[in-house]
């Protein structure tokens, strides 16, 4: 089995789920709940879980949540590879969930900002690996030489890459073009429709998925209730998945990075794209079903 090296953001996060229509500036009776988060340690965990082969490179802080953190990481059986800064605490975010269930964050990267190339452990790049890399490590300016060393020596190691967009908002700020720039040679992009908006121009899935394949072999785009499609460089049309019936919308935080991870064993494998999206689309209805955004045991 393929080993993955994931290299991302670690958050803690504090999910309040408000039960009426926000009263502003007074108070909304809510369910506050806090666990671990970020989206290259959510993928890190559901992957080992899932049985994957899987390392964790990443910064905490010296405090406790990075400590529970570096324990939950280990605890689902994830090679974590955190080093801990000693003056910036583990990064957090609030994720305000409105009682129609629309979900708006406020990040606080913390530590996640000074990851820097020295603490990439060389021993994980290795010819046979994978490397998926967090787009929030490129967008983030104090950790994007990290995500650019990392890309390099992946391809220098002939490790197949694959990334992802992080969130529509910071990629917006960022560019297209200096993100296309610094991604170039990875294999396959994970996108949700409005990150590819951001990077195309095109509202619709299949059209900006076309359009990426200029500058990545194969594409994913989530499009939430509506499933998933692939696309690939020399294919006529797109591979096109519906998503899976979920019983209770429990929590949508982190199903797509559940999809991300439910996605890339069977594509290591080299399986049928639309194996791999069906098992991305299964793993996110798991995680819409159950609250928080890491692996319930």
């Amino acid at each position: 089995m393929t080993r993955v090296v994931v290299v991302g953001d670690l958050m803690t996060d504090a999910v309040a789920r408000a039960r009426y229509a926000l009263a502003r500036a007074s108070d909304t009776p809510a369910i506050v709940t806090m666990h671990g988060g970020g989206s290259g340690a959510n993928i890190a965990s559901w992957l080992a879980v899932e049985g994957a082969e899987v390392a964790f490179i990443g910064r905490r802080g010296a405090d406790i949540t990075g400590r529970n953190r570096d324990m939950e990481l280990m605890g689902y059986g994830v090679d974590a590879r955190l080093v801990m800064d000693p003056e910036r605490p583990t990064g957090t975010c609030v994720v305000l969930v409105t009682h129609k269930g629309e979900r708006t964050m406020l990040s606080d990267p913390g530590a996640n900002a000074a990851l820097s190339p020295e603490d990439l452990p060389r021993d994980l790049f290795t010819s046979g690996s994978h490397l998926h890399l967090s787009g929030y490590t490129l967008i983030n300016e104090g950790s994007r030489d990290a995500g650019l060393a990392a890309l390099d020596m992946a391809r220098r190691s002939g490790m197949s890459i694959s990334v992802d967009c992080a969130s529509s908002a910071p990629l917006e700020r960022t560019g297209a073009e200096p993100f296309l720039e610094w991604t170039d040679g990875a294999k396959l992009l994970f996108a949700n429709t409005d990150q590819a908006k951001v990077l195309t121009g095109r509202d619709d899935a299949e059209a900006a998925a076309k359009v990426l394949t200029a500058w990545f072999p194969q594409v994913v785009i989530k499009m939430n209730a509506e499933g998933a499609l692939w696309f690939g460089n020399g294919r006529p049309e797109p591979v096109h998945v519906a998503a899976e019936p979920v019983d209770k919308i429990v929590d949508g935080t982190g199903a797509g990075d559940a999809f991300s991870a439910g996605f890339l064993p069977p594509w290591l494998e080299g399986k049928p794209p639309a194996e791999s999206l069906t098992s991305g689309c299964r793993l996110a209805a798991k995680a819409i079903m159950h609250l928080g955004a890491r692996p319930p045991f």
